[in-house]
C-alpha cells in the first residue's frame, strides 16, 4: 500500500462514525493488520453459509443482505461481518455490492490482539454488535407485524366480501323484482275490486310482512314440509307457477287457512293476479332486508377495525378490555368459523382499565391465533374475565394437544418456534410478553394435553411516568 492509500485509508477510518475520537495508534493498527477490497457493483462479497471469518468496514458504496425475503442494508460507514463476541460460526446471508463500492476487512484472528492492546475499541465493537442485534430484532419484529397484518387483511378482505357480494346480487335481484312487481301492479290494478276487498287485500300483505320479518327461520324439514302444504292449495286453486311461490309464502307464515281466507275473498283471476302481487312484494321486502343485513356485517365489521386499532386515539387511554376481546373476535372472524366453538365468560363488574389499546389488541391476537392454530382450527375456544383487588385476569383457554413440558419454559423467548421452518418468526409470545410488561403487568401458562391456558393479568391503575422510562 503506498503512502497515499495509507493516508486517505487513515482519514476514511476516522470518519466511520464508530471509530470516531480513538487515539491514532489504533488507526494506525488497523491498517496494518486489515484490507482493503474494491467491489464492482452487484458484486458478491459473501455468500451465506461460508465461515465467519472477518469483520467489514463499508468505506464507500453500500452493501446489502438478504435474509429470508428481507433486505438488510450496511451504508457507508457500516460495521458488519462477524463482531467480537458475536456467536456467528457462519454467515446468514449472502452480501453483495449495491452499487461500486469499497470495504476494509479485519480477520478475527486479530480480535485477541485488539481486546489485549485496545479495550477502548473493543469496547465499540461490541456497542456495535449490541446495535445490529437490536436492529435485526426490530427488523424481525416489523416482518412479523407485516405477515401477521397480511394475514388478517386476507381474512378481512373475505369477510367484507361475502357481505357485499350478497347486497350486489340482492341489489341486483331488488331492481328484476321491483320491476316485475311493478307489472304486477297493474294487472292487478284491472281487476275490478270493491273497497272491501282492496282494504282485505292490504291488511293481509301488511300483516304477512311482518310476521316475514319478526318469524324465527323454520329448520329446513319443516320448511318443507310447509312449501309441499302450500304448493298443493296453490296447484288445487290452479295458480300461475304455484311451485315458485310456496318458499316465499312458508317464510311470510302464510299457512292453508290464511290462504283459505283469501280465496273466500278474491275468487278466479283476482286471487292469482292478488297472490302474485304478495309475493313479489314480499320477496322485495326479503332482499331490501338481505341489503340492509349486509350493510350492517360491514360496517361492523369496519367499526370493529377501527376500534380494534385505535384510530385517531391518543395511545394511552382508557380501555374497555371486553370491547377489545370482542374486536380482536370480529377481526378474526374468518379463522373461528372454520370450526372454533368460542365461550365467553365475562365479569359483570370489569372496570375501563388505563392502557396502550392497540397493543392490548396485539396480546389478544397473538394468543387467539396461537390457541386456534394449535387446535388446527377446529375445537373449544375459552375467554373469561375476572376483577381482583387491584389487578384484572383476561383467561384464553384452549383444548388443543397442549404445549409440551420440556419447551413450556421457552415459549416466550425471542425467535423460538414450533412452527416449521417459514411459518413463523417466534415473535409473537416475545411480542406479548413485552407488552404486557410495559403494562406492568404478568403472564402465565399453564398446560396439558386438552387444557392450555394463558393467564394475562393486567393493573387497574397504570403510571404513565414509569411506562416511559420503560420504553
Amino acid at each position: 500500500m503506498t503512502e497515499t492509500d495509507t493516508t486517505r485509508l487513515n482519514a476514511e477510518l476516522r470518519e466511520i462514525p464508530t471509530l470516531q475520537g480513538l487515539e491514532d495508534e489504533v488507526f494506525t493498527w488497523l491498517i496494518e493488520h486489515g484490507e482493503e477490497v474494491p467491489l464492482a457493483a452487484n458484486e458478491v462479497y459473501m455468500r451465506e453459509g461460508d465461515p465467519a471469518d472477518r469483520m467489514i468496514i463499508v468505506l464507500a458504496g453500500e452493501l446489502n443482505a438478504r435474509v429470508d425475503g428481507q433486505v438488510y442494508i450496511i451504508p457507508r460507514g457500516g460495521i458488519s461481518g462477524k463482531l467480537p463476541f458475536s456467536r456467528m460460526t457462519h454467515y446468514g446471508a449472502t452480501i453483495r455490492a449495491v452499487v461500486p463500492s469499497r470495504v476494509y476487512w479485519l480477520d478475527i484472528k486479530h480480535y485477541p490482539e485488539v481486546m489485549q492492546r485496545f479495550p477502548a475499541l473493543m469496547q465499540r465493537l461490541v456497542e456495535a454488535l449490541s446495535d445490529r442485534v437490536r436492529e435485526i430484532t426490530r427488523a424481525d419484529e416489523r416482518h412479523d407485524k407485516l405477515m401477521a397484518l397480511g394475514k388478517l387483511s386476507a381474512g378481512l378482505a373475505h369477510e367484507l366480501n361475502n357481505p357485499a357480494a350478497a347486497a350486489r346480487r340482492a341489489a341486483q335481484h331488488l331492481g328484476e323484482s321491483l320491476q316485475t312487481l311493478n307489472t304486477l301492479c297493474l294487472t292487478l290494478s284491472h281487476q275490478t275490486l270493491t273497497a272491501e276487498q282492496i282494504s282485505f287485500l292490504t291488511k293481509f300483505q301488511h300483516e304477512a310482512a311482518e310476521c316475514l320479518t319478526a318469524a324465527p327461520a323454520l329448520d329446513p324439514l319443516a320448511e318443507s314440509e310447509c312449501e309441499d302444504e302450500i304448493s298443493n292449495w296453490l296447484d288445487d286453486h290452479q295458480i300461475t307457477d304455484g311451485w315458485k311461490l310456496a318458499p316465499t309464502f312458508a317464510r311470510a307464515g302464510l299457512h292453508q287457512e290464511k290462504l283459505e281466507k283469501l280465496a273466500g275473498c278474491l275468487k278466479g283471476q283476482a286471487l292469482n293476479d292478488a297472490l302474485q302481487w304478495l309475493e313479489a312484494s314480499w320477496s322485495s321486502r326479503e332482499l331490501v332486508k338481505e341489503i340492509e343485513q349486509s350493510m350492517t356485517r360491514i360496517s361492523d365489521l369496519v367499526r370493529a377495525i377501527k376500534e380494534y386499532s385505535y384510530m385517531d386515539r391518543a395511545d394511552l387511554q382508557e380501555v374497555d378490555v371486553h370491547q377489545g376481546l370482542e374486536n380482536t373476535l370480529v377481526i378474526l372472524g374468518h379463522k373461528l368459523k372454520r370450526g372454533v366453538t368460542v365461550t365467553r365468560e365475562y365479569a359483570a363488574d370489569m372496570p375501563r382499565i388505563c392502557a396502550y389499546g392497540g397493543a392490548l389488541n396485539q396480546i389478544w391476537t397473538n394468543l387467539i391465533v396461537n390457541a386456534i392454530e394449535a387446535m388446527n382450527g377446529q375445537g373449544n375456544l375459552w375467554i373469561r374475565t375476572s376483577v381482583k383487588a387491584d389487578y384484572i385476569l383476561v383467561e384464553i383457554n384452549d383444548d388443543g394437544p397442549g404445549i409440551p413440558p420440556d419447551i413450556q419454559g421457552r415459549i416466550f423467548e425471542p425467535f423460538f418456534t414450533t412452527k416449521p421452518q417459514g411459518e413463523g418468526t417466534g415473535l409473537g409470545l416475545d411480542t406479548v410478553y413485552r407488552i404486557v410488561r410495559r403494562h406492568h403487568g404478568e403472564i402465565r401458562v399453564t398446560s396439558e394435553p386438552g387444557n392450555t391456558c394463558f393467564q394475562v393479568r393486567l393493573p387497574l391503575t397504570f403510571s404513565t411516568a414509569k411506562s416511559t422510562e420503560e420504553k
